[in-house]
């Protein structure tokens, strides 16, 4: 493929290469093949379900050694808040207050959305702000009548002049109303990492999130810094980085061109959370927890949330120290007994399918076999039950060689004309709720290069507008998808209160969300 200096110049600028340029071309025109779903992953096939006794113990074995091991919680918390806000810019842009009633739209529009909206609006943590901006604007807000009242509370939130809420980076928009203050979920996380992410009463947390709002984070940071510090008695470590512009991928046309702009440039696009494994890769702790930034609760639940947090590390660090000792062992001179015990414990503990020739290998080659896929970075996976909602779940994946693993898959990464598929898929009984611990570090204390272990084949073709022309954009492989697919995987059932993420605004009314409820 021919580029012109200036693109070849904007490609180096970027930190791509050519090769890698032409290797996503390539992607595009053979496309990409669906996961092969062997099963769903289930409780006895693939999820534990841990009992009151050995949660206990495991939240004892994490509490007991956290002050002796760095932690970090990692928050991918980029994406602005504009899908939260979906229905309400419909409603901006559509609703005519003196023309027609609201209940009149709502049934014209269909609009349940909104009806959910306007009967809790006084529920919404944000309810006194826009109000209190409404009747600083207009002495005469009362008197209006209520169609045009409610009209203008959207107006408020949503105009780009005034509260720009879908605007907003989704970490900083408030989202709980408490009795002295409104909280953001950037708040909440630092309160919630006090509870199961501190060490010696220190915090790390690393957000990645836009460049463009770096400022206005920093700038919460310092408005609840003392305070939070304060109540939870403990000193905070914040930091961010962005998404790298090397992991950037080109843009097609339909017919497998690359996009040019109209100044001749190529058109590049951000490639998705799954670019964040670079991000991952840059960071140093011996656990690491990940969590969404919209998934947070009130107060009351975060003892409840950070339990099932607690049980997840502890596991984490049992299962890796039982490794490490392995690992240890393999390099030393172990006698068959020992090897079939070590085979033993990779299967039954990391879910590793052990390949069925594995007993007919030389000593020297069953060595190598299980060091290679015992020494990797280690995921234990929180799963809720499936109550319906949309995204991805714990699977029994086979891949081209026929090696089966425990992975998490989007359904986008599904055949759903596949008759067969599509059966694995319904019986699916978890869902994936981004709750992950993470052990990065080998058994020498050395980081894994974390880009080693992505599966490249999971990557997305998605399709997209420009200038209102369909372009073909390609999406890395998810970060807790094909990016982690290569770790040794742990799936465990955590209670459903620990996901409670807001898609849309109106889930801010949700139990969870409500200091009162």
């Amino acid at each position: 493929m021919n580029f012109t200096e200036k693109q070849l110049k904007q490609i180096h600028d970027k930190g791509l290469t050519l090769d890698k340029v032409q290797s996503q071309v390539n992607l595009f025109k053979k496309g990409l093949p669906f996961v092969n779903l062997k099963s769903a992953a289930t409780i006895g096939n693939g999820i534990l379900s841990i009992n009151d006794n050995e949660r206990k113990d495991l939240i004892e074995n994490y509490d007991n050694k956290r002050d002796d091991i760095s932690i970090l919680k990692f928050v991918p918390a980029s994406g602005a808040a504009t899908r939260m806000f979906k229905f309400l810019f419909k409603f901006f842009e559509d609703f005519r207050p003196k023309e027609e009633s609201l209940n009149s739209y709502i049934n014209r529009k269909k609009a349940s959305e909104m009806s959910i909206f306007f009967v809790g609006i006084n529920k919404l943590p944000f309810y006194y702000i826009v109000k209190q901006q409404l009747h600083k604007l207009n002495k005469n807000f009362g008197k209006l009548s209520l169609n045009e009242q409610l009209y203008l509370f959207v107006e408020m939130m949503m105009a780009k002049d005034k509260l720009n809420y879908g605007n907003y980076p989704k970490g900083l928009i408030p989202f709980h109303q408490y009795r002295d203050h409104i909280a953001t979920a950037f708040e909440e996380h630092l309160f919630e990492a006090a509870i199961y992410a501190s060490s010696n009463g220190k915090a790390d947390l690393h957000f990645t999130i836009s460049e463009k709002h770096k400022n206005i984070f920093d700038e919460e940071f310092k408005r609840i810094e003392e305070i939070v510090e304060r109540k939870t008695n403990t000193a905070f470590d914040i930091s961010f980085s962005y998404q790298k512009e090397s992991t950037d991928t080109i843009a097609l046309t339909t017919d497998n061109k690359p996009y040019i702009e109209e100044d001749g440039s190529l058109l590049f696009r951000p490639s998705g959370h799954g670019a964040l494994i670079e991000n991952l890769n840059d960071l140093d702790a011996d656990v690491i927890f990940i969590k969404n930034i919209d998934n947070v609760v009130v107060f009351k639940y975060e003892q409840e949330v950070a339990d099932s947090k607690k049980m997840l590390a502890g596991k984490l660090l049992k299962v890796q120290e039982q490794a490490f000792t392995y690992l240890r062992a393999l390099e030393a001179d172990v006698n068959e007994e020992k090897l079939m015990v070590i085979a033993q414990f990779m299967s039954n503990e990391l879910n590793l399918v052990i390949s069925t020739e594995f007993e007919k290998y030389s000593k020297k080659y069953q060595k190598e076999y299980l060091f290679e896929k015992l020494n990797r970075p280690i995921r234990v996976c929180g799963m809720v039950k499936n109550e319906g909602e949309p995204g991805g779940g714990p699977f029994w994946v086979k891949d081209e060689s026929a090696n089966i693993s425990l992975q998490i898959v989007e359904s986008a990464q599904i055949d759903k004309k596949n008759k067969h598929q599509k059966n694995i898929l319904k019986n699916a009984t978890h869902f994936n709720p981004v709750d992950l611990v993470c052990g990065v570090k080998d058994y020498k204390g050395n980081k894994f290069d974390l880009t080693k272990y992505v599966d490249h084949k999971t990557a997305f073709i998605t399709m997209k507008t420009k200038v209102g022309k369909d372009i073909k954009a390609l999406e890395l492989p998810g970060l807790w998808n094909g990016s982690m697919a290569n770790w040794n995987t742990i799936f465990v059932e955590v209670p459903l209160v620990t996901f409670n993420p807001v898609k849309t605004v109106n889930d801010l009314l949700k139990a969870h969300h409500q200091v009162g409820s």
